[in-house]
């Protein structure tokens, strides 16, 4: 099988940790050996968070006493896919010798009047008291949100159009190798009236990104691993339990917060709906036994099952 694979920003950090070299290094490896299962007995297609990483560089760009201004969220963007990108890229190669791997920098087309970029939602950088976070935002200019009990920095999230680096990414495909690509959902890009590509000041999320990869590269599935174990009732409270299997009409009649669970169930809506085929959202640890149906959440098309819980 074709499988597109979307890690969480857990993957990398968890909530709270310090961003370091090391310690990011050492959640990749832990993320490729939950993922070299899967690559020796299908074709692999992996895409990643860039949120904490994207949001530190911003900071650290902020702050620098050479720089007149920042740096741009596009140049950001690159940054974090040749970073984690370096990351995965080596552990795969360290995890499955002989195997081609290719990690490949890619911008993602999204559209200059898209209302995201008078609405930031998308949550980037360290989290905050509720005091930090404001005196912060105040200083430089921040738009910050609740995440969860901290407060966050959030940037638009445009929607994502198309993948520039499409074609290269079926050739890769093609030619065997295990693919990582649109880290961090691509580096949003607008063309000019004449067509040329620019980009932009946004994060596209990467959840959305990988159903359009998955549409647009025939996948047989879309695996969204995070730090969850899948879609939940009542998430959060003490009646909350795993939806096992459902289909996008279900879930759609229910409500999911925008900064979390949101994104990823729309992104395995679309995929369903778009293609016919299955998408798996679960834990990162459960990667090979979500693709087997044996875990997580199994998302189908309404008239392939009835929808269940755990």
């Amino acid at each position: 099988m074709r499988l597109v694979v979307a890690l969480g920003g857990n993957a990398l950090l968890e909530r709270g940790e310090t961003p370091l070299a090391e310690v990011q290094e050492k959640h990749v490896l832990m993320a490729v050996d939950a993922l070299a299962p899967l690559a020796r007995h299908h074709d692999l297609v992996i895409t990643h968070g860039n949120g904490p990483q994207v949001g530190l560089l911003a900071l650290e760009s902020a702050s620098d006493p050479d720089l007149p201004h920042p740096y741009p969220f596009d140049v950001l963007g690159a940054q974090t896919q040749g970073m984690i990108g370096y990351f995965l890229l080596q552990a795969f190669e360290n995890a499955l010798p002989g195997r081609r791997v290719a990690s490949l920098i890619c911008q993602t087309l999204v559209a200059a009047d898209d209302p995201a970029f008078t609405h930031p939602t998308k949550f980037v950088g360290p989290i905050y008291e509720e005091g930090e976070g404001k005196r912060l935002a105040q200083l430089r200019r921040w738009e910050i949100r609740p995440d969860g009990e901290a407060w966050r920095r959030v940037v638009a999230s445009p929607e994502p159009q198309a993948l520039i680096e499409i074609a290269t990414i079926r050739m890769l495909l093609a030619d065997g190798s295990i693919a990582i690509c649109a880290g961090g959902g691509g580096i949003p890009v607008c063309r000019n009236e004449t067509g040329a590509l620019h980009g932009v000041e946004a994060v596209v999320d990467k959840d959305l990104t990988a159903a359009l990869l998955g549409c647009e590269l025939d996948a047989d599935a879309l695996v969204l691993l995070t730090d969850v174990a899948g879609i939940e009732h009542h998430f959060g409270t003490e009646s909350a339990q795993v939806i096992r299997r459902t289909d996008p009409q279900a879930l759609r009649a229910m409500n999911f917060p925008a900064g979390s669970m949101g994104p990823k169930v729309e992104a395995v809506c679309r995929f369903v709906e778009a293609t016919g085929k299955q998408a798996m959202i679960g834990r990162l640890e459960d990667a090979q036994e979500l693709v087997e149906g044996k875990r997580g959440t199994l998302v189908e098309p309404a008239d392939h099952k009835r929808p269940h819980t755990r």
